[in-house]
């Protein structure tokens, strides 16, 4: 049987627990046909039921909906909004749990439903419950627990309970969201985690990378003196001034011969091309002002005086600084010089350049030796 495909199981309670019980829930779900392709931006036809005790229990509520799925596959409904077909939702007693929801669904957008899913509620009914719960517990009364204002509401099991798991549900649903959407920090093989951003339809790194090995686990090697980076023709990375003090915060140094190997960046990663960094500077208004949209504000890292700063991308780059070819270290503070993957002729590669004086982006070529930043593009 062909399978939907639910990112969020939970069920999101549309009102607080402090105000009235709310008369619907929302749900939300990522469809993909038999080939595991997301069904996008289409009218779909879902039926959704409710059913007491088990999976085959007693059915107590259905609804039908006809929602459309976004860009990402991803749909939203609330439940209790929809083409009632049985009961009453607004009078399921909760209290008789457990329930299950089962959602089918047409992705032709009719009623020939050929992907369903089955799962049990976990959380939602105790929040439903907590408005209607009639018991005691160790013969304390429940006082109030919609609005509560006594000490021994606040602290009912009941009460925490249902706060937990909706707290739970609201995390569970974020970091599926974050999956979805690819919004989620990613991790090195070094197990260094990055912020990510989305600008445009590129998801960047939001931090320069700093690993010292490969994503294959092979370590990149660590040239520190002078007369050895002058000669080399072959991968290597250092920390500015040599000093791991500055890896937290600016990451680390990488030749071009690092970047040929194509292995430098984390699983569904990649080196930005020329072209992506292209992209990325069209999208932002063109070079002349793409730079002032990239760097982080302020002068904390950057020096006076930081021309044009508004980070506004949430890209934060930071005046790392570089290696140059004899060796010596350049920059930090005033400049930021990140590698792309496309060569500008044999044993050179365009480098994109971001300074403290200017809002505009410049592009250059540089020879391998010269030691730059990099940050990674999601493939």
């Amino acid at each position: 049987m062909k399978q939907l495909y639910i990112f969020f199981g939970a069920i999101i309670i549309t009102a607080s627990l402090f105000a009235q019980s709310p008369q619907k829930m929302s749900y939300q779900a990522v469809i993909r046909n038999s080939s595991k392709q997301l069904v996008t931006d289409t009218d779909i036809g879902m039926k959704i039921s409710f059913f007491q005790g088990s999976e085959n229990g007693t059915e107590v509520y259905s609804e039908i909906q006809t929602p459309t799925t976004n860009a990402n596959g991803l749909v939203s409904v609330e439940i209790g909004n929809g083409t009632v077909i049985l009961g009453d939702f607004a009078t399921i007693n909760w209290e008789n749990g457990p329930y299950f929801i089962q959602v089918e669904t047409d992705p032709s957008g009719g009623t020939s439903y050929t992907i369903n899913g089955t799962s049990q509620f976990l959380s939602v009914p105790y929040a439903f419950h907590s408005n209607t719960f009639t018991g005691e517990m160790q013969n304390r009364n429940i006082i109030n627990l919609a609005d509560p204002v006594n000490d021994q509401d606040a602290a009912t099991k009941v009460y925490v309970d249902a706060l937990e798991k909706q707290l739970a549900a609201i995390e569970d649903k974020i970091k599926h969201l974050e999956l979805v959407t690819g919004i989620n920090p990613v991790v090195d093989i070094d197990g260094n985690a990055y912020k990510v951003v989305k600008i445009g339809n590129q998801i960047w790194m939001a931090e320069n990378l700093k690993t010292t090995k490969y994503n294959d686990g092979t370590p990149i090697p660590n040239v520190t003196e002078k007369s050895e980076w002058i000669n080399l023709s072959t991968a290597s990375y250092c920390w500015y001034n040599n000093d791991i003090s500055y890896k937290d915060t600016y990451g680390a140094i990488y030749n071009g011969y690092v970047i040929e190997t194509d292995k430098i960046c984390p699983e569904g990663w990649h080196v930005p091309s020329d072209e992506e960094w292209s992209v990325l500077a069209s999208y932002l208004g063109g070079i002349s002002v793409a730079a002032g949209k990239l760097k982080e504000i302020g002068t904390t890292h950057w020096q006076s005086p930081n021309t044009g700063a508004t980070n506004e991308t949430g890209f934060s780059a930071l005046p790392s600084g570089n290696r140059r070819p004899d060796g010596s270290f350049l920059d930090l503070g005033y400049r930021a010089n990140y590698h792309s993957s496309t060569k500008s002729k044999e044993g050179s590669s365009w480098e994109w350049e971001v300074l403290y004086d200017k809002s505009s982006l410049y592009r250059s070529s540089v020879y391998h030796v010269v030691g730059f930043s990099v940050r990674c593009l999601k493939n």
